[in-house]
């Protein structure tokens, strides 16, 4: 029997276009082992691991008349080596190379023929590396799922785990008459459910960000920012189909030592960073930049407090809040400070949407927290929040793929309709990894906003230490 797609993961496929395809992404560069690391050793770790993510191995098939939620079926004909590609950077192999590639990969949407992901083995990189990016559409990870397949394939020791037991068959596909029986069943055995599902079926873009809507006020305290959109800014404009993406990285040390002196946590570190790269990039752009300009945006967090020693998954409730970043603010000691007490006045509040309150959207697990960003941000993004922050604490320990060493690990989440930039940071073995993805016709000076940030933390860092 056929399982039928969540009302968040079906309004996902309605809602992409050409210019937004809505698939998370990971860009992994490896350092292989002396005994190497090719195509053949990466498709038999994948073919190994696939097992532990089952929708992995499921494709979407659509309703006769669109009665229905589309379902998940197994695919009969599924093959790794569609899913897994390989690729090579011209020499010397540098980043802007890398950089280049992930963009076209990142613009190109999945096939709605088989199941929504992608894997490309990418070699050719200086120093020996390779790289390994990952595609995996957001209606692949929800609850069911739990986490993209990226995090499968990583061991904490150059020795991969035990092979994971599969003896798996595809049932088979679902004609059309068995999906009509199947819907009629569930008409007898759960006729609310059927009710939803098709309201859910019929509802058009408009309808699909009311739902999201009603959902945000489920939580009173967010009616006021979904009501108060957000200023116009440089990162709210239509956007094209073609992607453009930038890297940075920084050591973990100093955002905690600005958190240690600052008496505040490592997210507001990051936050404050942020803050100071986008005033710097809008001041080098020409905008007007008033002391009281912000920038809002929205920010999945841990119920938590950050943890920047956690590991993927330690925790089991995320929340999502907005925060405004105070660009207009030139001290960049009370930019920081602006920034905490939000984020700690959120909290206090409960001004947080706490992601069980998204009944309507689905359950997201922790270990997916950057694809939650991407979920929630889909219709408030340009209306309510002017862009996407996601920072999910990793590993502070090396981790290995079939014994390759994970070196650097920069998390991509797409871009929604009026929304030029998207962020995702993610914290690994002792550095934090900015992973940068824009528009590429009006984001061109993104290598000036990437660049941005690296003056903003050593600008903050010898701030708080003069006034320590």
């Amino acid at each position: 029997m056929s399982e039928r797609l969540s009302p968040a993961d079906a309004a996902f496929l309605d809602v992409e276009e050409l210019t937004t395809p809505m698939h998370v992404g990971t860009i992994m560069i490896l350092q292989p082992p002396r005994s190497g690391f090719d195509y053949e050793r990466m498709a038999r770790l994948i073919e190994q691991r696939v097992a532990l993510v089952p929708r992995y191995r499921q494709k979407v098939v659509t309703v006769p008349g669109g009665i229905s939620a589309p379902r998940w079926v197994d695919d009969e004909d599924f093959d790794v080596s569609f899913h897994v590609r390989r690729s090579a950077l011209p020499k010397p192999g540098d980043a802007a190379a890398l950089t280049e590639l992930a963009s076209r990969l990142m613009s190109r949407r999945l096939d709605r023929d088989r199941p929504l992901w992608e894997i490309y083995l990418v070699e050719g990189l200086a120093g020996g590396k390779v790289a390994m990016i990952t595609k995996s559409h957001c209606a692949m990870i929800d609850s069911a799922v739990g986490m993209e397949i990226g995090e499968v394939l990583l061991d904490r020791s150059r020795i991969p785990r035990a092979e994971v037991e599969d003896d798996w068959s595809p049932r088979p596909e679902p004609s059309r008459m068995d999906l009509l029986l199947e819907i009629a069943k569930e008409a007898i055995t759960s006729p609310l459910t059927v009710i939803d599902n098709t309201r859910t079926t019929l509802t058009n873009l408009k309808q699909a960000g009311e739902r999201l809507l009603e959902a945000a006020l489920a939580v009173s305290a967010t009616a006021r920012w979904v009501f108060d959109p957000a200023e116009g800014s440089p990162l709210n404009v239509s956007v094209g189909s073609q992607r453009r993406i930038a890297l940075t990285d920084h050591p973990l040390e100093s955002f905690r030592e600005i958190k240690n002196i600052s008496d505040c946590s490592v997210n507001d570190v990051v936050l404050a960073v942020i803050a100071g790269a986008l005033r710097g990039w809008m001041t080098a752009r020409g905008e007007v930049v008033r002391r009281d300009t912000v920038l809002r945006a929205l920010v999945p967090v841990s119920v938590h407090a950050f943890d920047e020693d956690a590991h993927f998954g330690s925790t089991d409730r995320v929340s999502s809040m907005t925060v405004e970043l105070p660009v207009g603010e030139d001290a960049v000691a009370l930019r920081l400070r602006q920034i905490s007490y939000a984020m700690s006045a959120h909290a206090t509040s409960r001004r947080a949407v706490p992601a069980d309150a998204l009944a309507s959207l689905g359950w997201f697990a922790p270990s997916t927290l950057h694809s939650l960003g991407a979920r929630v941000s889909r219709d408030l993004v340009g209306r309510a929040t002017n862009l996407v922050v996601t920072n999910a604490p990793g590993p502070q320990e090396p981790m290995y793929a079939a014994g390759a060493k994970l070196v650097e690990v920069y998390p991509l989440l797409p871009l929604s309709h009026k929304q030029a930039l998207a962020i995702g940071v993610t914290s690994y073995n002792g550095r934090v990894y900015f992973g940068l993805n824009a528009d590429r016709d009006s984001m061109v000076d993104l290598e000036v906003l990437a660049s941005m940030v690296d003056g903003a933390l050593a600008e903050l860092l010898a701030a708080v230490k003069r006034g320590r």
